[in-house]
């Protein structure tokens, strides 16, 4: 019972999907053919999440961020306006390289902390880490679960992706800069002038750094110059990272650096919404997409894309979508990416990233107006998805 009292709501929710997922399969509402081909998908994500998370985890613990956070604010000299061009590179790079949910779970706590290190506001440096854990999520296969969801429909190699979308993504991060100067970041909402830089890092193990730092580095090398795949590469910088810990500080190894609740939570959506796909969801996808592999089917496909991610989730959102787009539309495909990966930025629920910013926010004691929150995402959300989705219709 100490357990069960123990459990955070997103635990119960996480727990209950799966068992209503099961049950699906159990009654057969989700025959078992259905039901083996989303397992067989998704188990390389799981891989993939579960050693990337850890990977990131022992990384913040070894203090690379930390130190990357204050070298961005020594870097910004106290300026606001250098800070906040700065703090959006950190943060992109931080997603396109290392996953959106590794922005959500371990640059948020280090962005709070270097706010109440050098006593400037924490929220403009909050949003500025949950809107790119989005937004800046369309570059590579790794910066986000439903571009490894989409890896065999799209059928590009990492660097193939990157040249595809990198306009999409450059028109992403630029409305998503505008939307953070204008709601967050500009002198009247930030009310100061000027911060004073915060002394020079200097990590606690130089040793568990360097191994740290080496071990990302040549994950990102891995993913980006060889055709190794992604699970393959995060497990192997994990393991290497693992052993380091093992001999230098044997005692932060813990299970909790498992993320359980993900692992449970995304086979329970995807069974679940592809139960709801087989008994009617897949015709309402299909007639509000259209077939139409041009500009006006790229736009209805990023819609609905980013419509029904707010409303339930991007993951599951973008696995029923896909579904419906003819094999042919790749155009259509990619737009549904920046759809499920852009749009996401409205509903608290509308991405696991955001899900575990708003705990990470709340454990740090940063309060988030939801009413602001959701009026500054609807913005965000319709600007960003139409400027990238027309930019990569403008370059295909």
């Amino acid at each position: 019972m100490s357990l069960l009292r123990r459990l955070h709501p997103l635990d119960w929710l996480a727990g209950g999907l799966l068992a209503l997922g099961v049950l699906c399969v159990a009654t057969g509402l989700l025959p078992s053919g259905p039901a083996g081909d989303v397992m067989e998908r998704i188990v390389p994500l799981l891989v993939f999440l579960a050693t990337v998370i850890v990977l990131a985890e022992l990384t913040g613990k070894a203090q690379v961020f930390d130190v990357v956070a204050t070298w961005v604010a020594r870097a910004g000299r106290g300026n606001y306006v250098l800070l906040f061009g700065l703090c959006v590179l950190f943060a992109s790079v931080t997603t396109i390289t290392l996953n959106l949910d590794t922005t959500a779970v371990l640059l948020t706590p280090v962005m709070l902390a270097l706010a109440t290190r050098v006593g400037i506001a924490a929220v403009p440096l909050a949003m500025t880490t949950v809107w790119l854990a989005n937004t800046a999520s369309l570059l590579l296969p790794v910066s986000n679960l439903t571009n490894l969801l989409a890896a065999d429909r799209v059928a590009l190699a990492p660097s193939e992706m990157a040249a595809t979308m990198w306009a999409p993504q450059v028109a992403s991060i630029a409305v998503t800069m505008a939307c953070l100067w204008g709601f967050y970041w500009r002198l009247g909402r930030r009310g100061e002038l000027r911060y004073e830089p915060p002394s020079a890092p200097r990590p606690a193990d130089r040793v568990l750094f360097r191994v740290c730092a080496l071990a990302c580095a040549g994950f990102l090398l891995a993913i980006l110059l060889a055709d190794v795949p992604l699970w393959t590469a995060s497990m192997t910088a994990a393991l290497i990272v693992l052993v380091a810990f093992a001999v230098r500080s044997r005692d932060t190894l813990r299970l909790s650096l498992v993320p359980w609740r993900l692992l449970v939570l995304v086979p329970g959506m995807f069974l679940v919404v592809e139960t709801v796909n087989a008994h009617g969801l897949h015709g309402i996808l299909t007639t509000a997409m259209g077939s139409d592999n041009g500009v006006t089917g790229m736009l209805r496909s990023a819609a609905v894309g980013a419509g029904f991610s707010n409303a339930l989730n991007n993951l599951p959102a973008y696995m029923a979508a896909e579904a419906a787009i003819p094999d042919g539309n790749h155009h259509q495909l990619l737009a549904q990416l920046i759809g499920v990966n852009v749009g996401p930025v409205i509903t608290p629920w509308a991405s696991l990233a955001t899900l575990l910013w708003f705990e990470r926010c709340r454990w740090h004691g940063t309060r988030i107006e939801l009413g602001r929150f959701l009026g500054t995402g609807l913005v965000l959300a319709v600007a960003g998805t139409l400027a990238a989705t027309v930019a990569l219709a403008a370059t295909t």
